[in-house]
């Protein structure tokens, strides 16, 4: 099952977009296209180890690397057991770097876990399979212009306590497909020594500035780096910063940021032999009370109402990974097209790119951790969906999360997923449990969440299991009427998923199962039975305070055919004036318009 863009696929060249839109420099290059790899027995002595990646297997054939072997796009085909190793193995040319300049290798993301040589010799590794990580090279590499890097991976999915989010050895209904590897872009760049290492840009608008914090591992103390922030090329503020200081930078007459304006300004920083290039919107995220003595978000400091969508970032041919840029902005302009000022991303932490298309767009994002621990039960997953009681979440067995390493590695990875995507403009939520899939402590999570980002709202537990903290009262809601809850709390009233009515379109189905919590047999029954449902429970609920919406779901995902557009993006399924028309409808009763 192909997407428009994946039946144009360059498997030499693919993604050659730069991966990181936030800081940009000019001497790069990609390691995207066809790689060598092998599917080895892995030793099970050692859950999370890798065979030496030094010890050099024979090859199976050839992947397009950045595709999953799961996936069509990858030319594989095949599924990593846990109980296997996946092997990557390719030669990239590169005359020795200048002196005093490093050789960084970025890898976007690889699932679950890796480790990493160069020339014959390891130079590092990671854990974690949604996340980026960089290992400086310059020692490792030999003295010729070919070298060679070669990359072991372990991914025991859903058998441990290690992330995996909607992944399963056993897919179907609401979970999916396995994947492995590297699903995100590998580059290489050449720096100077004395580097832009981290760049983050933090709007305050009590003060109409930008905080920015230059990072750079090797800079002097003391040093400063020249920042210039403009606006179609007109000078809006320039100013001297101190390395690893945050430092406000003051913007004259400020231009806000917001869906119905997505304004972002053009960043320039310099910091010695290095030059980098960034961009930042200057917005607000906030919860307080509107005139009608509601709980409600805030943008810019004013009532705002996220009208939004679950967005699962699953692709037929590409797995976790998109078959190309443009395939991103497609699925964020046809959501915009359709109405919808928000999107959920749901269990899974996107490409950078993504977020920046999200940014200069004018789509608000949700972003949601990803979840791990054991096997779930029943009780805590399924048991509220038809009314089954709320638990304490510091019953760590019953909630799969027993190991405490797996409890500290969850939270590790959480605070480095709130670092990474700090500088993002859209990203006006964190949601670090979902309908208790891993959960635990969630009161305490969502005050370290607090702690570690104070400007951005929490949703501690999405859908059920509520621990009574975080910012949002939320609710998930398929099989009874929507209306607010008879309690009502100090924090906003949302609806953070419902709907998922469902309507499988002939020759655009994954497969034979349908899965789906209303199945439709039309189009017309089918649109028209979300409109009602809009019309008849949304729009009251929106008039008693319900703060924000979001609907099961952008896109169908292997089963689940309750999307508004097929899962090969060839068929939208909503009428756009339709769709919307309702949602607007829901903006009008929040602002008590009738």
């Amino acid at each position: 099952m192909l997407t428009p863009w994946g039946d144009q696929l360059d498997a030499a060249d693919p993604l050659p977009e730069y991966p990181r839109p936030q800081l940009v420099r000019d001497d790069w290059f990609s390691l995207n296209g066809r790689w060598r790899y092998a599917i080895t027995p892995f030793a099970e002595s050692d859950p999370l180890a890798v065979p030496e990646p030094t010890s050099r297997p024979g090859w199976d054939g050839d992947i397009v690397v950045p595709f999953s072997p799961e996936t069509p796009l990858s030319g594989v085909g095949r599924t990593l057991r846990p109980d296997e190793a996946l092997w990557y193995g390719r030669r990239f040319s590169l005359a020795a770097p200048a002196e005093r300049h490093r050789v960084l290798l970025h890898f976007g993301a690889v699932d679950q876990t890796c480790r990493v040589a160069v020339d014959g010799t390891e130079v590092g590794g990671h854990t974690g399979g949604y996340l980026p990580f960089t290992l400086d090279i310059t020692a490792a590499l030999a003295a010729r212009a070919e070298h060679e890097l070669v990359v072991a991976v372990r991914d025991v999915t859903d058998t441990s306590w290690l992330s995996r989010g909607k992944q399963a050895t056993k897919p179907g209904g609401i979970w999916y497909t396995a994947q492995s590897g590297i699903w995100q872009t590998v580059w290489l760049e050449v720096v100077p020594r004395v580097a832009v290492d981290r760049l983050v840009l933090l709007p305050d608008l009590a003060s109409g500035s930008v905080v920015v914090t230059v990072q750079s591992e090797h800079a002097a103390a003391g040093t400063t780096a020249q920042v210039a922030v403009s606006s179609a090329g007109t000078q809006a503020a320039v100013a001297d910063v101190v390395v690893d200081t945050p430092t406000p930078v003051a913007i004259a007459e400020p231009r806000l940021w917001s869906p119905e304006d997505p304004f972002l300004y053009d960043v320039e920083v310099t910091l010695g032999e290095d030059r980098v290039t960034s961009y930042v919107g200057l917005r607000s995220f906030g919860v307080g009370t509107d005139e009608r003595g509601h709980r409600r978000l805030l943008l810019n400091g004013e009532p705002y109402l996220p009208v939004g969508l679950l967005d699962q970032g699953y692709w037929p041919d590409g797995g976790y990974t998109a078959p190309s840029d443009d395939a991103l902005v497609f699925d964020i302009e046809l959501a915009l097209s359709l109405g919808y000022t928000m999107l959920r991303k749901h269990i899974k932490v996107e490409p950078l790119r993504w977020y920046h298309h999200c940014d200069r767009l004018g789509m608000l994002v949700w972003q949601d951790a990803v979840s791990g621990g054991t096997a779930y039960g029943r009780l805590v997953t399924q048991g509220p969906v038809v009314g089954g009681p709320q638990l304490d979440d510091h019953r760590h067995r019953l909630f799969a999360r027993a190991s405490a390493e797996g409890r500290a590695q969850y939270e590790t990875e959480l605070a480095a997923m709130i670092e990474h995507l700090r500088s993002v403009t859209s990203l006006a939520l964190w949601v670090p449990f979902n309908e208790g899939w891993g959960q635990f402590d969630a009161a305490r999570i969502a005050d370290v969440v607090r702690q570690l980002d104070p400007s951005r709202p929490v949703d501690h537990a999405s859908g059920w299991h509520d621990q009574g903290a975080g910012d949002l009262q939320s609710l998930h809601i398929y099989f009874r009427r929507v209306k607010p809850p008879r309690k009502r709390d100090r924090r906003v009233l949302a609806l953070t998923e419902y709907g998922g009515y469902s309507f499988a379109v002939e020759g655009h189905t994954w497969g034979t199962r349908a899965f789906g919590y209303k199945l439709l047999p039309t189009r017309e029954l089918w649109q028209d039975a979300v409109v009602r449902l809009h019309d008849e429970q949304l729009v009251p609920a929106v008039e008693a305070g319900l703060g924000a919406t979001v609907y099961t779901q952008l896109s169908d995902v292997e089963d689940e055919v309750n999307g508004l557009v097929t899962y090969d993006r060839r068929v939208v399924k909503a009428d756009a004036e339709v769709f919307r028309a309702m949602n607007d409808r829901l903006r009008a009763a929040d602002k008590g318009v009738q």
